[in-house]
């Protein structure tokens, strides 16, 4: 099979953040593809793309992976678009699917990479600039310096003793997955004695609505948001 699958990370929000290799690998593919979880459902992965590379002439694909509590319902929506991505491949043409940030942190895109390589497709791997990178660099903040220690974890729901160790252990910090749980955040960062002035708060970047600054109780922040803890700084 000739055609190849490429996971193009286009960044965190800016257009102006995708890469060289990302803007020529997706004017090379005739065709893109985003993944949505219903059909319909807006892609900002594309949107970013279009900021920055003209689609004009390339076909446009939404392939649904669908996030259904039904177990069964979300295999049948994986078959269905994983049938359509090969289909598209077997018909001879290289195929971009675009992701947002880097494709190597936390993104769902790595599940369709190994299943469509297991189909015996080649795949290639674009990286991109994962959001706490380009947050830092906006905030002014370094991620680390000399020897200090570095994490990063999903603010999931089943992860507050990971986060709970991480203020008594590490030196920075990276809450992922943190728009929902800031109240959770803040009221850990109190109880391990760890002032709530050392938390930058980075959401929606590139984006309507970005904010870069402290951690304020009671606000709304948006889907895309982010919490760099630096709890040992020298800065």
């Amino acid at each position: 099979m000739s055609s190849i699958l490429y996971g193009v990370s286009v960044g965190p929000g800016d257009p102006g953040l995708l890469t060289v290799n990302a803007v020529e690998t997706i004017r090379s593919c005739s065709t893109i593809c985003y993944p949505v979880r219903k059909a319909g459902e807006k892609s900002t992965a594309l949107e970013i793309v279009r900021g920055a590379v003209s689609l004009d002439g390339k076909g446009i694909e939404e392939l649904v992976f669908s996030m259904d509590p039904d177990d069964s319902v979300r295999r049948a929506s994986e078959k269905v678009a994983l049938d359509r991505l090969c289909g598209i491949l077997d018909s001879g043409k290289d195929v971009a699917m675009v992701v947002l940030g880097d494709i190597g942190v936390y993104s769902t895109y790595m599940y369709i990479d190994e299943a469509v390589r297991q189909r015996g497709y080649e795949t290639r791997i674009i990286a991109g600039i994962p959001s706490f990178v380009y947050g830092a660099s906006k905030a002014g903040i370094p991620l680390m310096l000399g020897n200090e220690s570095f994490c990063v974890i999903p603010m999931a729901k089943d992860s507050s003793d990971r986060l709970d160790e991480a203020l008594k252990t590490m030196d920075n910090i990276v809450v992922m997955k943190a728009f929902k749980s800031m109240e959770k955040i803040a009221d850990l960062m109190e109880s391990n004695g760890v002032p709530l002035e050392k938390a930058t708060v980075i959401s929606n970047l590139g984006m309507g609505g970005e904010y870069i600054g402290p951690i304020v109780r009671g606000r709304d922040y948006g889907y895309f948001t982010t919490v760099i803890i630096k709890r040992c700084s020298r800065i």
